[in-house]
């Protein structure tokens, strides 16, 4: 199981193995106080396509395709993550205020998809 989770809400036991998917760290968490199992900054979008998003230049529909497309060039380490999260549950986490649009959704659908074709 694959889920999306804030890195400013509790951690919890059923988060499984937790993942921080955000190229900076996050604002006001000092990296002794997160509780996390690695940091995946290889899954991440680009700088250039994280400020094109934020900076209002680009829409979620267009973020969504071309950040799938720099994820092509890492199926590798997406699959590493897609295998584990066959076996036990991998919570993304991620510090934007938007939790429906944000690049940890986008990941998440995409790791799905690479389990059920592994599948």
């Amino acid at each position: 199981m694959i889920q999306c989770k804030r890195v400013y809400d509790a951690p919890a036991r059923e988060d499984g193995y937790r993942i921080l998917v955000d190229r900076l760290w996050p604002r006001g968490i000092k990296k002794a106080d997160l509780v996390y199992d690695e940091w995946c900054k290889a899954l991440t979008p680009s700088g250039e396509l994280r400020k094109a998003y934020h900076g209002d230049t680009l829409d979620f529909a267009a973020f969504s395709q071309a950040y799938r497309q720099e994820l092509a060039q890492h199926k590798a380490e997406g699959e590493r993550i897609a295998a584990r999260a066959q076996t036990q549950t991998v919570t993304l986490l991620y510090a934007a205020k938007q939790t429906e649009q944000n690049h940890a959704q986008v990941l998440a659908a995409w790791l799905r998809q690479l389990a059920v074709s592994r599948s």
